[in-house]
């Protein structure tokens, strides 16, 4: 198929064979490790979907999904992990809302909030270096998100991108020729032509990157989580406010 392409297999094997060397110990059965992590000594086991949970392969926005589940089915189908064995489902959320590449994006706002966002927020796709789209939060979203995998709390980070803001609009719910839909629909063609219904709350125009406890947080920004937390009747534990391991507020 490549003609021209020039291989030292040699070379590679040899390559290869050092790596595989290096490697070799870190290799585990996964499910007998995973076995004995759960039934040895108590221990706390974290594991993280590497993706957002639009991305995954049956519940995503296919076609522009990863390949496997990134929802909490995966840790049953990706670590031999029994279902009974799961316990709290923490979802993370950013403040607002953003998407590499193509597919539907319903609160995506192409414009100078859009701009604010991306710039402020720093989003930029970490494998591929493409600037993230960007938007208000799409709650529609993130309640099929919870939907899906059930979350115990929601750690809401990156708050401290919406400071300096003078209002705030929040997707609450979708419209299909003019109509409310109570789902979020599976499919691209339906998805690209809801209309998004808004919620404009208050901004606080002032930094929140110094705070670390709820108190310390502008009033208006205290009420854009308790809103957060009334409309998808979820529990916000951790609020992230800068870039830092400090910059976190834990609520509970």
């Amino acid at each position: 198929m490549y003609p021209t392409l020039s291989i030292d297999v040699e070379g590679e094997l040899q390559q290869l064979k050092e790596y595989a060397e290096r490697i070799k110990p870190l290799v585990k059965d996964g499910v007998y490790f995973m076995y004995q992590a759960l039934h040895g000594p108590p221990k706390k086991i974290l594991v993280e979907g590497a993706n957002a949970a639009l991305l995954d392969i049956d519940f995503g926005t296919y076609p522009f999904v990863t390949s496997s589940n990134c929802t909490v089915g995966g840790v049953c189908t990706g670590l031999g992990i029994p279902p009974r064995y799961i316990g709290k489902v923490y979802g993370v959320v950013k403040a607002y809302t953003t998407r590499v590449g193509v597919g539907a994006f319903p609160t995506e706002q192409t414009n100078a909030i859009g701009d604010l966002l991306q710039s402020h927020g720093r989003e930029f796709g970490v494998t591929t270096g493409r600037k993230r789209r960007c938007g208000w939060l799409d709650l529609v979203l993130v309640r099929y998100a919870h939907m899906i995998n059930g979350f115990s709390a929601i750690a809401l980070t990156k708050l401290d991108i919406l400071d300096g803001l003078e209002d705030i609009k929040v997707g609450v719910e979708y419209c299909l020729n003019g109509k409310k839909i109570p789902y979020f629909p599976a499919n691209q063609e339906v998805l690209n032509k809801v209309d998004v219904d808004y919620t404009t709350l208050p901004g606080w125009k002032c930094s929140t990157v110094d705070a670390r406890s709820f108190s310390d947080l502008p009033a208006n920004a205290q009420k854009y989580i308790r809103f957060i937390e009334e409309y998808l009747q979820v529990p916000v534990k951790w609020i992230g406010v800068g870039k830092s391991r400090e910059s976190i507020i834990k609520l509970f």
